[in-house]
């Protein structure tokens, strides 16, 4: 008979003592069971005694934590918490400075349990450690330590960045602006700063006015990724929290030191690969600047402002300037001739060109576009006005509304106006080659759209279709990760548009052949077989496991836990994981598990618990877009934030398959695209050109006799 589940078997330890192997009854108050274990070794005060894991991260137990004790753990008992704190309060003041360097370094590693920390921040542990820190006494490894402690505490949101000093903020901007500082201090400074900035408008305020933008530069040019990844990150901070009307100003400033420069020669170039902490580093980084064009994108033209009409007048200007003289006569032939070349250079409103740009988006920012192109690449604009003016087969491409919705395009492929996503890494290198990145990229794109327009042979009817073939070319290429504007060029020039033709066939299979009832009849008889087939391969990719990245703050150190499957189909298996696993893991070192039939129900998206209280730049699109939940007996969760959309699809089909529900993922639809089509091909295959009826033949009339036989002789 298996054992009440409110019963857990451990074994405790004790310094110089044999372990206790005792079963603790979750329902009994935690000060009861730690009381019998102290009289098992007859210590008394058991008040002043607490549980902790032997193992791991070596936490503490408390009453809302025993729920996570699971049979066969190893704990281990140790002081209290509150007890731990005064003690390591007494021993960081202390006069020497060997028991003062301990005490830190314990206390460095303890910060990190939330209910120690709780105790020592109750004990003005916190302002003790920000006073050492304002002395500028500390030093090398005694300083790291401080740092490390004072980081490890403020984590657990106990008490509020508002509360630090000026003094304090002074010092650690300091060790950032010095030139020559200790590794492990400069990573530490720069790991508080950038938590200042994030979680207080007043500290951004003040840590701005400390932090020099060009030491910070500095620091990304030395060969340790992980102050550059620090660095970048503050630099990120900082962006992310000036006020819209000094965004422009500090990206010149960034400008004006080369920043691009020195992470494309010092970082994306560099010797080392880019790792995932950088890599989301820089793609903040890229989204920021991006969102610097919102304002822009979201600013209609004023059809009375001269200024703005000037330039729609320079653009005309160069682009037929060569052609004619300004015409000469009244103001009626002038305008007479200005409204036939405004038709020329492809606007929709001829008469008064700029209403074409009252829509938002892409607002005034394809006007910006478009005279970047007509004035830096002037050649390349003349060639494709003049082309496509001088046509009479109705072929001509529009210039101006091509150029308006490839900028509203560029916009929604590159996300513009949206924050950064918790998570992504989707950082583009190309963007990092040219100071004016956004505007070669637009040039790039147009010289595509009129290529494409004339190996569609399209004419103003086929402007929608074009435009889908274009951003289908733009987004295919940037998939690829074009580590320059060049090799963008090259791989557009790979997909033309008998490419894009010939990846759609090969993708997807046509469903004007396969309308006829008859067929509509075979596909509804395969589809159950089909369905069944992928119920079968999410279950057994459920088996194999998947490893999941905990959410958390981003400073710290990836740590991963793996979930999977047994193979009868009745426990789920899970535990944490030092790094990510290369292979399968095995069941053995999964010590946590739920039955599949204490399943209550499946969460996604917002509804997970673990979605509901996140900061508003962690609860981002993509991350709920990731995130699931199973909630299991007693009221109890699993929270899941897949790595990718394919893990996603996978345990959403493979869940829902355990529960009888039916297979609902964009994945499933695509699977079964994919597979019924080959099916149906398979079973079509004798088929081959010949007719299908709609309906089935006639019944033959009955024979007037049935008096008949084969004669065999």
């Amino acid at each position: 008979m298996p054992p009440p589940s409110d019963i857990v078997k451990v074994a405790i330890e004790w310094p110089g003592a044999n372990a206790q192997l005792i079963e603790i009854d979750q329902k009994k108050p935690l000060a009861s069971i730690i009381r019998e274990v102290c009289e098992g070794w007859s210590l008394s005060g058991s008040e002043q005694f607490a549980l902790r894991y032997a193992d791991g991260p070596q936490l503490y137990i408390t009453e809302q934590t025993r729920g996570e004790i699971k049979n066969g753990t190893i704990l281990r008992l140790a002081i209290s918490p509150m007890r731990a704190a005064r003690q390591l309060l007494e021993r960081i003041q202390s006069h020497s400075i060997d028991a003062r360097l301990e005490a830190l370094k314990e206390l460095a590693k303890l910060s990190a349990d939330a209910a120690f920390a709780s105790e020592f921040i109750n004990i003005d542990g916190l302002v003790t450690l920000a006073r050492l820190v304002e002395s500028g006494t500390h030093f090398g490894e005694m300083l790291a330590f401080t740092l490390t402690a004072f980081l490890e505490l403020m984590d657990h949101g106990i008490v509020s960045w508002e509360l630090l000093s000026l003094s304090f903020i002074k010092q650690i901007a300091g060790y950032v602006n010095q030139p020559m500082v200790d590794v492990s201090i400069l990573q530490r400074s720069l790991a508080i700063l950038e938590s200042m900035v994030l979680n207080s408008h007043s500290l951004y305020q003040r840590v701005a006015q400390e932090t020099t933008v060009a030491q910070l530069i500095t620091h990304l040019q030395v060969s340790n990724q992980e102050i550059q990844t620090y660095a970048i990150a503050l630099i990120n901070a900082l962006f992310l929290k000036t006020p819209e009307d000094r965004r422009q100003e500090m990206a010149a400033t960034l400008a004006q030191r080369h920043l691009r420069a020195i992470i494309l020669n010092h970082i994306i170039r560099g010797n080392r690969p880019v790792k995932a902490e950088m890599a989301h580093q820089l793609y903040v980084l890229q989204v920021l600047t991006f969102n610097l064009l919102e304002e822009r994108m979201m600013t209609k033209m004023d059809p009375n402002d001269q200024t703005q009409r000037d330039v729609i007048f320079e653009l005309r200007r160069i682009a037929f300037d060569g052609d004619a003289a300004e015409p000469s006569g009244t103001e009626k032939r002038k305008a007479a001739a200005h409204t036939k070349d405004y038709r020329m250079l492809g606007f929709s409103n001829a008469v008064n060109p700029a209403l074409d740009f009252t829509q938002t988006p892409p607002g005034m920012l394809a006007l910006d576009n478009m005279l970047y192109l007509a004035k830096l690449h002037q050649d390349t604009y003349i060639r494709i006005v003049l082309e496509n003016s001088s046509r009479e087969d109705k072929h001509e491409c529009p210039f101006a509304r091509c150029a308006i919705e490839l900028t509203r395009v560029l916009c929604d492929i590159l996300q513009v106006g949206e924050l950064p996503n918790e998570g992504c890494n989707d950082f583009h290198p190309m963007f990092f080659t040219h100071e004016r990145a956004w505007e070669e990229f637009f040039c790039v794109c147009i010289q595509l759209l009129n290529k494409t327009w004339k190996e569609m042979r399209a004419t103003a009817e086929d402007f929608n279709k074009v435009m889908t073939v274009v951003r289908e070319q733009i987004t295919r290429a940037l998939a690829l990760k074009p580590a320059s504007l060049d090799q963008l060029r090259l791989k557009l020039r790979s997909l033309s548009y008998s490419e894009i033709l010939r990846l759609r066939q090969s993708e997807r299979m046509s469903q004007d052949d396969f309308q006829s009832p008859p067929i509509i009849e075979l596909r509804e008889r395969i589809q159950p077989e089909i369905l069944e087939l992928i119920k079968q391969q999410r279950l057994s990719r459920l088996c194999e496991g998947s490893c999941f990245r905990k959410l958390g703050n981003r400073r710290r150190q990836e740590k991963f836990w793996f979930c999977r499957l047994s193979l009868n189909h009745k426990l789920l298996h899970y535990g944490d994981l030092e790094e990510s696993p290369q292979g399968e893991v095995p069941l053995e070192l999964l010590t946590d598990k739920i039955a599949v039939s204490d399943i209550k129900a499946v969460l996604t998206g917002k509804d997970c618990p673990h979605m509901k209280e996140k900061s508003a730049l962690k609860q981002n699109k993509e991350v709920l877009e990731l995130a699931f939940s199973i909630l299991y007996d007693p009221d109890e969760s699993l929270n899941f934030v897949a790595p990718n959309k394919y893990e996603y699809c996978i345990w959403t089909d493979g869940l829902s398959a355990l529960l009888g529900k039916d297979l609902s993922s964009d994945l499933t639809r695509s699977d079964l695209d994919t597979l019924m089509s080959m099916e149906m091909k398979l079973r079509l295959l004798d088929l081959e050109n010949i007719t299908i009826p709609e309906a089935p033949p006639p019944v033959p009339k009955e024979p007037s006799s049935y008096n008949f036989s084969y004669n065999y002789g």
